[in-house]
């Protein structure tokens, strides 16, 4: 089979099963919960979710992941990038260093407010966005010192969020991006058209399926960004108003052959267990299978 037709490169996150950096976000399932339901839907690879939730330990890493036949393949890391470099570069060493011990290939940096939360960010002047700039290029390096590499992850809440925003770092960076169809959506991007305009700078991709009703409610101020994710903001993949579909044929069709994390933010209440959310992940990974399997199709 020649490199074209290689399968889809598919990991999970463990935001799918409602682990998330923010404080007070809901109900966080133990570690080894969220790996049993991955390996039970034949994952195989997972990003690292929110710093210390996986152990920072490399051998206890390793002594955790094995069981479940999953490899760690890098994570997210949201840092304010604007203010005080020192304490985000410091930050990025220590996740970098963690992601190499584990075998992982890429960081996916978020430029964050500084505030709890993605529900308001205030405006950046133009020397804070000349210091996220600076700041992101700088953890860029420490990424490739370690065999790494770092992506920035356009984010609700954060200070690379709209079209405008993005078109911004794409052309004042050499960063390549994170594409996650569902907070470029919220953001107002088209990420199929994102896609088709930038395809070389596509170094990592976040699948999530959105509702465009709470979408419209996001946007014109009526509803928090945390709160539409507890009204059931995101869809299983197929099932929301993201085209998945043309976004994964184009994009492998331009040559993309990294990964497809499928993550779909959720925020548990006390008491729940994993089930609604493997459901949803495995109504998720059967879709994505067939899209791959028509991707190929075409290409052959």
């Amino acid at each position: 089979m020649s490199e074209t037709l290689q399968p889809l490169r598919v990991a999970a996150a463990p935001i799918s099963w409602g682990v998330c950096e923010v404080p007070g976000w809901g109900h966080v399932l133990e570690a080894q919960t969220v790996l049993s339901e991955m390996a039970a839907l034949g994952l195989t690879a997972t990003e690292f979710g929110p710093p210390g939730y996986l152990p920072a330990e490399p051998r206890e890493l390793r002594e955790l992941l094995g069981p479940y036949g999953i490899a760690a393949i890098g994570g997210f890391l949201a840092l304010p990038l604007h203010a005080a470099p020192g304490a985000a570069l410091t930050a990025a060493r220590r996740s970098a260093e963690l992601f190499a011990a584990a075998g992982a290939e890429v960081l996916v940096l978020a430029a964050a407010t500084g505030l709890d939360g993605y529900d308001s960010r205030p405006a950046l002047s133009d020397y804070e966005w000349r210091t996220l700039i600076d700041t992101a290029a700088t953890i860029r390096d420490i990424a490739i010192e370690h065999g790494l590499r770092a992506v920035l992850h356009p984010h609700v809440g954060t200070h690379v969020e709209t079209e405008a925003e993005v078109e911004r770092f794409l052309a004042d960076s050499d960063l390549d991006i994170c594409l996650d169809t569902g907070h470029l959506l919220i953001g107002g991007t088209d990420p199929v058209a994102l896609a088709r305009r930038h395809a070389a700078r596509i170094g990592h991709i976040h699948l999530k399926d959105v509702r465009n009703d709470l979408i419209d409610e996001i946007r014109g101020g009526r509803m928090e960004y945390s709160h539409a994710v507890r009204r059931g903001l995101y869809a299983p993949l197929g099932e929301g108003d993201v085209d998945i579909e043309s976004l994964v044929r184009c994009l492998r069709a331009a040559g993309y052959r990294g990964w497809f994390v499928i993550e779909q933010d959720t925020a548990l209440d006390p008491g729940d267990s994993a089930e609604g959310s493997s459901r949803d992940a495995e109504r998720s990974l059967r879709y994505l299978a067939g899209v791959g399997a028509a991707c190929e199709s075409a290409l052959s």
